[in-house]
C-alpha cells in the first residue's frame, strides 16, 4: 500500500536527497507533477531518503517550463490534473525533454496502460504503491537510460529500413530513397517512436503545430506517397502499417 506521511515521518532520518524547490544539488533529479500537495509532499520525503533530488510542477501547464530549467532524469507522471490532464502534459513534456516518464495514476484499466505507453510513457505505476517498488521502478528507468547507446539514425535490419536522422538519408533494400522534406520528417518521427504507434495528433502537432483535423488528410498523403517508393523497391514489404482510426508504426518484424 502507499506508504503515509506519518509512516514516513516514524522512519525518518536526515535525507541526502535535496529538494529542488528550495535547493539545488548534483543527484538524480525527479520531476514531479501532481496537482495533489499531500502526494507531492509524500513523494519528495519519499524520494529525498533515496538520495534524489526533487522538484515539482502544480499542473501540467507549468511542468514544461520546469522541466526545461531542472533537466530532469526522471519526470513522475500524475494522470489526472485539472486544467491540463495528463495525455496533453505528456504531449508537451515529450518537447523539451527526452527524461523517462513514469505515469503514477489510479486508473489502471489495459487499455489506459497500452495508451499511455503507446504515447510516450515509459512506465506506469498504479496507486497505491509501494515505496519500495516506486524507487525500484525509478532505478529501472534510469539503467535503460543509461545503457540506452546515443544513435544518429534507425536500422531495421528485418525489413532492410535504414534512416539517417543528421544526413536526412533514407535507405530501403540497399536502395537510396528520395523524400521530400517533410516526408523525411514525417518518417523521422515515426521511426524514432518505434515500435510505438504514433497517433495522428502527435504527427499533427510535431510537423505542424496544428490540430489532427486540420492535417490528417495531409498525414495519409504524405504516407501514401512513401509507400509507392517503398513499393517500387521491394513490393512484398509493407513498411508503413496503419492502426485503424489511430495512426501509424513501422514495421519491425
Amino acid at each position: 500500500m502507499l506508504s503515509t506521511i506519518q509512516e514516513i515521518e516514524n522512519t525518518i532520518v536526515e535525507p541526502s536527497g535535496m529538494d529542488l524547490d528550495e535547493s539545488l544539488k548534483k543527484n538524480k533529479r525527479i520531476l514531479i507533477i501532481d496537482d495533489d500537495a499531500d502526494t507531492v509532499e509524500l513523494l519528495k520525503r519519499i524520494l529525498r531518503l533515496a538520495d534524489f533530488d526533487v522538484a515539482s510542477a502544480r499542473n501540467g501547464l507549468e511542468a514544461p517550463s520546469i522541466a526545461e530549467k531542472i533537466t530532469p532524469d526522471v519526470v513522475l507522471l500524475d494522470l489526472m490534473m485539472p486544467e491540463m490532464d495528463g495525455r496533453d502534459t505528456l504531449r508537451n513534456l515529450r518537447k523539451v525533454t527526452k527524461a523517462p516518464v513514469i505515469v503514477v495514476s489510479a486508473l489502471s484499466s489495459k487499455e489506459t496502460v497500452v495508451d499511455l505507453l503507446n504515447m510516450g510513457s515509459d512506465d506506469y505505476l498504479t496507486k497505491p504503491f509501494h515505496r519500495d517498488e516506486l524507487i525500484a521502478r525509478i532505478q529501472a528507468v534510469l539503467r535503460r537510460t543509461h545503457n540506452k547507446p546515443l544513435i544518429d539514425g534507425v536500422s531495421i535490419p528485418e525489413i532492410g529500413l535504414i534512416v539517417n536522422f543528421s544526413k536526412r538519408e533514407v535507405q530501403f533494400q540497399g536502395v537510396y530513397v528520395h523524400l521530400s522534406p517533410k516526408e523525411f520528417d514525417l518518417l523521422a518521427l515515426i521511426t524514432k517512436r518505434m515500435p510505438h504507434v504514433v497517433h495522428y495528433h502527435e504527427m499533427a502537432e510535431e510537423l505542424w503545430g496544428e490540430g489532427e483535423g486540420d492535417v490528417k488528410n495531409r498525414i495519409k498523403y504524405l504516407v501514401h506517397l512513401m509507400r509507392k517508393k517503398f513499393i517500387e523497391i521491394a513490393p512484398d514489404i509493407e513498411v508503413l502499417i496503419t492502426v485503424d482510426r489511430f495512426g501509424y508504426r513501422i514495421r519491425t518484424e
